[in-house]
Parts: C-alpha cells; structure tokens; sequence
C-alpha cells in the first residue's frame, strides 16, 4: 500500500534539523532514490532535483513510476506512488566532484541507517562513482547490486543531471523502468 504523502512543512520526521534538503521518506516505500547530493538551486528552492537540466522528473514518468510528470516542486508527493528520495551527502555543490571520499563515505553510513529505519523495497543510488566511492566498490557496474544496504535490496542507475552525457532521457526511463520491475510498484498505485 503506498505510503501517504509527507506535508511540505515541517520538515518530514527523520531528517536531522539544519539540512538544506528534507529527506522525502516514509515507512515501506517501494522505491527509495538516493542523489549524490543537492545542488545549490536544490538547496535554495529546497526541493529536489530543481535545476531545469535535471531529468529526474521526466525520467520517473517515462519509466512508468508516476502517473504524470511532476515538478520538483512536488518532491513531497513522491509517497504516494510508493517514491522517496534522499542524498548521500547533505552539503550542497555546484558539481559533485566538489565532493570528498570522507564526505561520501560517512554519507554511505548515514544512508544504511535511514535505510533500515525505513525499509524501502528498493534503494536506488543515482550515480556509479559516487556509489563506488562511498560503497567501496570500485568495480561495480549498474543495475543490481550483490550486497544490501540498510536491508534493502540495491540498485545503482545513472545520475540524471544535464551534466551527465553518458546516458539519455530514454535511457534512463529504461534504467528506472527496471526498478519499478523489481518493486513491483508503479504509477497505477497510488493514483488517484
């Protein structure tokens, strides 16, 4: 059964006062997706994935995960279609080269405990260096992962961001489309 949308405000219970970007997490979400860290738009506009390069958004409704394309202002409606959405680093950065391995490492902790707390189906790291970075493991690839995190079963898909010219639109909605496979969600529950 989907998860009921968090309010806009407060921040949703769990995230730790003082992040810039709110976790978006409920109880058993089918799907829990996890950036690398906010950009600094993300941070300002304090929603998710809010630089307009960004294909998340539509990358989630071509995939079939929600029933229509959202904006990142409605980042807080990700629980009702069984979503959510977390960084593994809270500073914001124009780049998430800016980043540090400690900053990755000590993310990766952080992130198995939100993990456990909340169970989700699915985690889903959006991005295979930084995966590999704050996992250590350099060789792995996308798709699923051998090892859970947090008890969840471990996917890594590629980072959205305009930045990342590897992988396109449609390539990322066929990516994100096999998460909604092995959660066994889709845009149907929830709708409505």
């Amino acid at each position: 059964m989907p998860a009921e949308p968090l309010p806009a405000e407060p921040p949703p219970a769990g995230s730790p006062p003082g992040k810039p970007l709110p976790d978006v997490v409920a109880p058993g979400l089918d799907v829990l997706f996890c950036g690398i860290n906010p950009s600094l738009m993300s941070a300002e506009r304090g929603h998710h994935f809010a630089r307009p390069g960004n294909r998340f958004w539509p990358a989630l409704h071509l995939a079939a995960l929600t029933p229509r394309r959202l904006t990142p202002d409605e980042d807080r409606e990700l629980p009702r279609y069984g979503l959510g959405v977390t960084n593994l680093v809270d500073r914001p950065t124009r780049t998430a080269a800016e980043l540090g391995r400690e900053e990755l490492t000590a993310g990766a902790a952080a992130l198995a405990e939100l993990v456990a707390r909340y169970r989700p189906g699915v985690l889903a790291v959006l991005g295979i260096g930084a995966y590999r970075l704050a996992f250590e493991r350099p060789r792995a690839g996308l798709g699923r992962q051998p090892e859970q995190i947090g008890g969840a079963r471990t996917w890594v898909v590629p980072n959205p961001s305009g930045l990342n010219a590897h992988f396109q639109l449609p390539d990322l909605a066929r990516l994100y489309g096999e998460l909604r496979g092995a959660a066994g969600g889709g845009a149907d529950e929830g709708a409505g």
